[in-house]
């Protein structure tokens, strides 16, 4: 009995390595791959267990759920072509790497000769994008104790580029309560947004700013801006409405004067006054080229 059961264990497992050993089997040492733009990145695409020789190899690309082919046929295709190339046993080597390329790879292998014929491995590839210049928007003046914002942005970086802001080539830090050398700064710096808000300008935030925008494919900065910070002339904001209550009074003064000295009238002495002709009822159609002569009520014919 001891003899049976070990002879059934020797022909399982005899027909387990055998089925092993006729079987495609696929590994890859990354599913998810970040590469730099316009650099050379590899996909792994690693043949384990094969028994058929010349297998059929083949790398689809798939974007927004839509494949396309990459390697079809021994050949690259797609718009990989002359920008990849397929290296023993059927890794894909992308050269100088775009934001386009962005997307899955799919490498299939198919063996008519082993007893599982067919296996895939699916690939994320990431490509990222180092920041270009962020365009900054530092005011010229404020006065002191004035509310202000400082902001910084730029759209072509990939991953989203983070965002750090610099005073006098110092680099601020994140919370100004952290550091006893801008400990009385009011700043709230936002790293994901790029903002730089001043809830009151103190004479110590007056500098030149900029501002740099980095991600993990690098980093860009824009030129320093100068940032002035005025004390607040309360006296002469004083005086400036002084000045302005005092004007309206001489002009006031001047229009009563001018209406009393009667240079102004609201009468319009063009106007002429015609009285309306009064007839008398009786009736005389006498005219001027009748001379003297009038028929009077004695003139007998």
């Amino acid at each position: 009995m001891a003899i049976g059961r070990q002879t059934l264990f020797l022909v399982l497992y005899s027909f387990l390595c055998h089925s092993i050993a006729f079987a495609v089997i696929l590994r890859t040492t990354e599913k998810s791959v970040w590469a730099n733009e316009f650099e050379s990145i590899e996909l792994t695409c690693l043949i384990e267990s094969i028994s058929t020789n010349n297998p059929r190899i083949e790398w689809k690309k798939i974007k927004n759920g839509v494949p396309s082919y990459v390697y079809f046929q021994n050949k690259i295709s797609g718009d990989l072509e002359h920008r990849a190339l397929l290296r023993e046993p059927a890794n894909l080597l992308i050269l100088n790497a775009t934001r386009s390329d962005s997307a899955q790879y799919r490498c299939e292998v198919a063996a008519i000769d082993d007893q599982k014929p067919f296996d895939e491995i699916l690939i994320s590839l990431a490509v990222r994008v180092k920041p270009v210049m962020p365009r900054c928007i530092v005011p010229e003046a404020v006065t002191v104790g004035a509310t202000t914002e400082l902001r910084c942005t730029e759209n072509e970086g990939f991953p989203q580029s983070q965002y750090q802001w610099f005073r006098n080539s110092e680099e601020l830090p994140e919370d100004p309560k952290t550091t006893v050398k801008f400990y009385n700064s009011s700043y709230t710096m936002n790293i994901e947004t790029g903002s730089l808000k001043f809830q009151a300008v103190n004479k110590e935030d007056a500098g030149e700013y900029h501002c740099q925008a980095r991600n993990e494919a690098g980093s860009s900065k824009c030129s320093p801006q100068p940032m002035e910070v005025y004390d607040l002339d309360i006296m002469g904001i004083f005086l400036k409405v002084l000045g302005g209550v005092a004007a309206f009074i001489v002009v006031t003064v001047c229009i009563c004067q001018i209406q009393k000295s009667g240079y102004c009238s609201c009468k319009d002495h063009t106007e002429t006054n015609y009285k309306v002709p009064q007839h008398d009822n009786r009736m005389d159609y006498a005219s001027p080229d009748e001379g003297h002569f009038r028929h009077k009520s004695s003139f007998v014919i």
